[in-house]
């Protein structure tokens, strides 16, 4: 499936008429530095659609992205480190409980973990959490491509197996690896 459009709608902090309107809703969670606002870019064919940095925790709101004109997709903060304050960092944890376990949106929720650095507690955590409220979760293995080539083919295996419930998709955004069926699962 191709992305022929894709607008950045608005940053929300809290509830908004934009969540109401019965447009689908995909959301992108990961840690922080996971490369969501990346996968988004590439997702989209767009290198600026969302800002992306370096510096971990640059995403402060809930950015919605209408893709289409169908759906929306959902670049929420990261979780984890951060390089913000205790109080910022409480802030951003509060919203993105909010969103994925308080509100009435039930998104499709893509998982970002680095696969080179491999599931981390909060990862854990948070896809235990998802679980159990019965969320629709995919499960992205972002940054493949820092995998050694001889060594990828084991840990996309190992990194499946464990998220054996759930879809699960090898994706680089370098160099454009699983980009296609990724797009398929979430626009589909």
């Amino acid at each position: 499936m191709n992305i022929q459009s894709a607008t950045f709608k608005k940053g929300i902090v809290g509830d908004d008429e934009i969540l109401h309107d019965e447009t689908p809703q995909v959301a992108f969670i990961g840690r922080s530095n996971a490369g969501k606002s990346s996968l988004l870019n590439t997702l989209c064919n767009k290198k600026k659609l969302a800002i992306s940095s370096k510096t971990p925790g640059r995403t402060k709101e809930i950015n919605i992205f209408l893709i289409n004109e169908t759906h929306y997709f959902v670049d929420l903060p990261g979780y984890g480190y951060a390089k913000v304050s205790g109080s910022v960092a409480e802030k951003l944890y509060g919203l993105i409980n909010w969103y994925l376990f308080n509100s009435e949106h039930r998104p499709k929720v893509v998982v970002l973990i680095d696969a080179f650095v491999g599931p981390t507690k909060d990862d854990l955590v948070i896809i235990e959490n998802l679980e159990e409220v019965h969320k629709d979760i995919v499960i992205v293995l972002n940054k493949i491509d820092k995998v050694k080539s001889s060594k990828r083919l084991k840990r996309i295996n190992e990194l499946t197996k464990q998220f054996s419930n759930h879809k699960v998709f090898a994706c680089s955004s370098q160099e454009k690896i699983g980009i296609e069926e990724l797009r398929a699962e979430v626009l589909g």
